[in-house]
């Protein structure tokens, strides 16, 4: 199904699919595929002795937008059982092992590799799908893998932040991997370093961590107007209400003005309030007697004494 020659493809619309089974065909690629938007070819490199693709695979979309919707909901699908690595393809040819390998011991045996993906690229970019190592007869875990990041940034973070945490009700061992040509050295050198921090393609790419933080306190959107501060305490009333506004010179609030202060001469115009004028208000209306009820037979309509019905 591969349409065209290579370098005319467009390679910001085209995903490289790593990790196939070798039952996987072109066919079932595109049908894969095609639920993410409208292909344009499918591209399986094969062995010219076999016959038999090696492994990967290209898919070419119609837009960008499309093969990127693609790597966010096909990537570490499983098919056939084995999950498969979805990405750019100009990423996967520009990504480079730096050496930022790392081994994750005690692992629960229903921890797969896409746990192990969505768990671990919070931290960096994975090179490589997850590989946990697994029995060969029954395919179940051993309880150990290895995971393949871009940075050292991201591998230390992850050491940092997992070692010691609790994965599916299992607390995991997270360090560096030994490496396979040294026997007893590990990944994470100072050599590897040296040489990672000189090559600008291992720092390329950036995790997907976008989570959803409010804003600090204080920063407000622009022209979003801020609410006023509440009043002190000491301007509230007895009832929390604001107290009313002071009135003219020489008036007083309430009926009477305040008696003058002990020791101290009259205001002028200040007269005593004559006895018992605090108490004598004005009486209340007389109250009417209630509607008659024609309904009403002096029972309680099926309530009893305490308001429930019976």
């Amino acid at each position: 199904m591969a349409n065209g020659p290579i370098a005319e493809r467009n390679r910001d619309a085209t995903i490289y699919v790593g990790g196939l089974d070798d039952k996987v065909s072109e066919s079932l690629m595109w049908e894969l595929f095609v639920q993410a938007g409208p292909l344009v070819n499918v591209h399986m490199p094969k062995d010219r002795v076999t016959m038999m693709h090696q492994g990967y695979g290209f898919v070419e979309f119609m837009g960008e937008e499309d093969a990127d919707y693609a790597i966010k909901i096909m990537n570490m699908i499983k098919l056939y059982g084995k999950p498969i690595r979805v990405n750019k393809a100009s990423a996967h040819q520009k990504n480079l092992d730096v050496g930022a390998n790392i081994f994750i011991g005690n692992l629960d045996p229903e921890v797969d590799e896409k746990l192990l993906y969505d768990t671990f690229s919070a931290f960096g970019v994975i090179l490589q799908t997850p590989k946990i190592m697994r029995d060969p007869e029954t395919g179940n875990s051993k309880g150990f893998a290895f995971i393949n990041f871009a940075s050292f940034d991201a591998s230390d973070a992850s050491i940092e932040a997992m070692n010691g945490q609790y994965l599916c009700n299992r607390p995991i061992s997270v360090s560096y991997a030994f490496k396979k040509d040294a026997k007893g050295e590990r990944h994470g050198s100072a050599a590897e370093r040296l040489l990672a921090a000189q090559n600008p393609l291992s720092q390329a790419d950036r995790p997907h961590q976008l989570f959803a933080d409010a804003p600090p306190m204080g920063m407000m959107p622009p022209g979003m107007p801020m609410a006023p501060p509440p009043p002190p305490v000491s301007m509230l009333g007895a009832a929390g209400a604001f107290p009313p506004p002071p009135g003219p010179p020489g008036h007083f609030q309430g009926s009477f003005p305040p008696p003058p202060p002990p020791g101290g001469r009259p205001p002028p115009g200040w007269r005593p309030p004559p006895p018992g004028a605090a108490f004598n208000r004005p009486p209340f209306p007389p109250r009417a007697p209630p509607p008659p009820n024609a309904n009403y037979d002096g029972n309680y309509d099926g309530y009893g004494e305490n308001g429930y019905n019976y």
